[in-house]
């Protein structure tokens, strides 16, 4: 990555509230959710690979923005400061996204067809004590309440050192006065703040990224993988959570774009070699993808063994191999060929098509890790799919753009260089307040 320079003064910045953006959120929603109730009413199986598949999209994606947050601040990277507040807004979108996971709970035999075979198949049944749906529930809820948790309080982090120190006159807006107030309590200074933030950052980053690929492992075995119950794959979890983080880089990358268009002052801050270190993560990821499935691909294929290669032939032949195949187009052959070089990676219009034709290659990826299971005739995709998809896009932009109106777009406060020597500073002040009051203490007490 490119050695950048953070500038002394970073202006307060936050992206203008549109009720027009508001009302489009809104209308998608509107439109999705009218979509699933009406494909529920006609096709219920159908209605729910499209609500899970499009549930795991947008909820890795978010996830895996907080992801790389944590990945840059365990290398103490400098390169990505003004993508800092950026990758920390998609973390609005995880409490949405726990309350859209809900409803996925009450799914029953006809998604999780491993139930069909409980009582007569003798390999389902050896997996009784993991495939059983109070454990299913419990392990879902329980994994990702603590992997939201962390996130959101690793966003907390981020956000409180520069929610104390900006001007009090720049919370006229009523609802970013109110978290201010809320998220700035016990303030300690700015210096404290800062480097408390820090540390726990730099200890909550590795805990959170293993947390994430536990349980975004335990999600697609239980909601993906086990719908082919004689099949099984150890890659294959780790497959879905680094397309998750993947995806979480190409949703940052699209964001950056954006903001570069809409705000001269981010455009001015975020140079063409940030951008090209941003594309550098997309199109590095999109070849770490295609390694992945080649590595999965490849196994199966050489061993030759029908329980194993179950999975794949659902995927690779009639009706589903045009969707398989225009998925690794996507994926894969259009990233890598139109990103490949400096040139493409430092232009934000080319930057941001090919990283969203990836994202829609990912996107088509999820709901191929799901439906070819449990297809039983009919057409393999149709408009209800993405019509569906909006309900969860109009929230997930919804969240992102209400953060970025909310909070600072840029990251005011910046990373010490050596925050041990600011602790071990203001170490000595913390000692002699505690000594004081134990001397207060003494002196009530006799």
């Amino acid at each position: 990555m490119h050695d950048h320079v953070i500038p002394n003064e970073i202006p307060h910045r936050y992206l203008p509230r549109s009720r027009r953006g508001t009302l489009l959120c809104a209308a998608l929603v509107a439109v999705g959710l009218i979509a699933f109730i009406l494909r529920l009413v006609t096709d219920p199986d159908r209605a729910w690979q499209a609500y899970v598949s499009n549930w795991l999209f947008f909820a890795g994606i978010a996830q895996g923005a907080i992801i790389l947050a944590a990945a840059t601040t365990i290398t103490k990277a400098k390169w990505d400061w003004p993508l800092r507040r950026v990758t920390l807004a998609f973390g609005a979108f995880l409490p949405i996204a726990f309350i859209l996971f809900l409803p996925m709970l009450t799914l029953g035999e006809n998604y999780f067809s491993w139930m069909h075979y409980m009582e007569h198949d003798e390999i389902v049944q050896k997996k009784a004590g993991y495939l059983n749906l109070p454990f299913l529930i419990t392990r879902n809820v329980v994994g990702l309440l603590a992997l939201f948790g962390l996130s959101l309080y690793f966003v907390y982090l981020g956000l409180r050192p520069d929610l104390g120190q900006v001007p009090a006159s720049e919370y006229d807006d009523g609802g970013r006065r109110a978290w201010r107030e809320r998220l700035t309590a016990n303030w300690a200074g700015r210096e404290r703040e800062e480097v408390w933030s820090w540390r726990r950052m730099q200890a909550l980053a590795p805990a959170l990224v293993l947390v994430f690929a536990v349980v975004m492992s335990v999600v697609s075995i239980d909601y993906a993988m086990s719908l082919e119950p004689h099949w099984f794959s150890t890659l294959f979890p780790g497959w879905f959570f680094m397309g998750a983080f993947w995806g979480g880089i190409g949703a940052v990358a699209v964001g950056t774009v954006y903001l570069k268009a809409k705000d001269p002052i981010f455009d001015e801050h975020m140079s063409a070699l940030q951008l090209h270190d941003l594309g550098k993560l997309v199109f590095a990821f999109s070849i770490f993808w295609m390694y992945l499935f080649w590595s999965q691909y490849i196994v199966i294929w050489y061993g030759k063994l029908p329980w194993e290669q179950e999975w794949m032939i659902h995927r690779a032949g009639a009706p589903w191999g045009t969707l398989s195949l225009l998925a690794i187009l996507l994926c894969f052959v259009f990233p890598f060929a139109g990103l490949i070089g400096q040139r493409p990676k430092t232009n934000p219009r080319w930057l941001g098509a090919f990283t969203l034709l990836a994202l829609i290659g990912l996107w088509l990826e999820r709901y191929l890790l799901i439906a070819p299971s449990l297809y039983d005739g009919g057409p393999t995709i149709t408009l209800w799919e993405p019509l569906i998809g909006l309900l969860f896009l109009g929230a997930f932009l919804w969240s992102v753009l209400w953060f970025l109106s909310t909070f600072p777009v840029l990251q005011i406060w910046q990373p010490m260089t050596a925050p041990e020597m600011v602790e071990a500073e203001l170490a000595p002040s913390r000692d002699d307040t505690r000594v004081t009051e134990r001397a207060s203490e003494g002196a009530h007490s006799t």
